[in-house]
């Protein structure tokens, strides 16, 4: 069996969880943990909690932050949150109304808390009227942290129609990036680019995503291919 918690980089691990269904399409998920410098632990888009994965997570330290990037990623905060009661629980933009059976602490915005903002940087990417991410940087391994605007299937990876779908919405290698259908609810692109031109202004070396292949080499390139549709001013607003 192979061991719940991979370590990406110094002080930052990830979890593989069960695979999910989105409008049919199956989704592998990933979660991370950033252990901060005070040797607390920050859980980002946790998946489901197993007693091996918790009994890992243990081993590194106390779990202090439980972190929803966007409203699409919240199924296991419940479960986390019971497992670990002290630990406070922050909402993406949005998630509050939908999840209104969770009692979050915080909300999050463009300001990262203080109690992690010495490891951890963000911004909220807005623009769009269906999709609201804060996307993360853990300064210590100049990672980058995407949930779903970023996406990096192998191109085998949906069948038959879906698989069509999936090639021309741009999620596939050697396209990735967000599907065609969220990117078409940006509709402020002013908005859009100004929060990304804040993303591309950090010291990107790595990519972490939640779906899909893990890109490799150049980080701050990656990003930019992956929001080059954002990027063309081809005459959009």
């Amino acid at each position: 069996m192979s061991e719940p918690l991979l370590q990406f980089g110094p002080e930052i691990w990830i979890a593989d969880g069960p695979m999910t269904s989105f409008h049919g399409f199956p989704y592998p998920t990933r979660m991370a943990v950033i252990r901060l410098s005070d040797g607390g632990l920050f859980i980002w888009s946790p998946v489901a909690l197993s007693d091996s994965l918790s009994a890992s997570v243990n081993v590194l330290g106390p779990v202090r932050y439980l972190v929803s990037p966007n409203a699409l990623h919240h199924l296991f905060l419940g479960e986390w949150k019971s497992a670990y009661p002290t630990a406070r629980l922050y909402a993406s933009p949005r998630l509050r109304r939908k999840r209104q059976d969770l009692n979050f602490d915080a909300e999050l915005s463009d300001v990262p808390e203080p109690e992690w903002a010495a490891d951890i940087e963000q911004v909220v990417l807005r623009g769009s009227f269906a999709l609201t991410e804060v996307v993360f940087f853990h300064r210590g391994t100049r990672t980058t942290l995407f949930a779903d605007l970023i996406q990096n299937f192998p191109r085998d990876w949906f069948k038959g129609w879906r698989g069509f779908l999936a090639r021309h919405g741009g999620i596939v290698t050697p396209n990735p990036g967000a599907p065609g259908d969220w990117r078409a609810s940006f509709l402020n692109r002013h908005a859009a680019r100004a929060s990304l031109e804040k993303v591309l202004a950090w010291p990107i070396e790595r990519v972490l995503i939640a779906h899909g292949d893990l890109p490799k080499g150049d980080g701050a390139a990656f990003v930019r291919r992956a929001f080059a549709w954002l990027l063309r001013r081809d005459g959009a607003a």
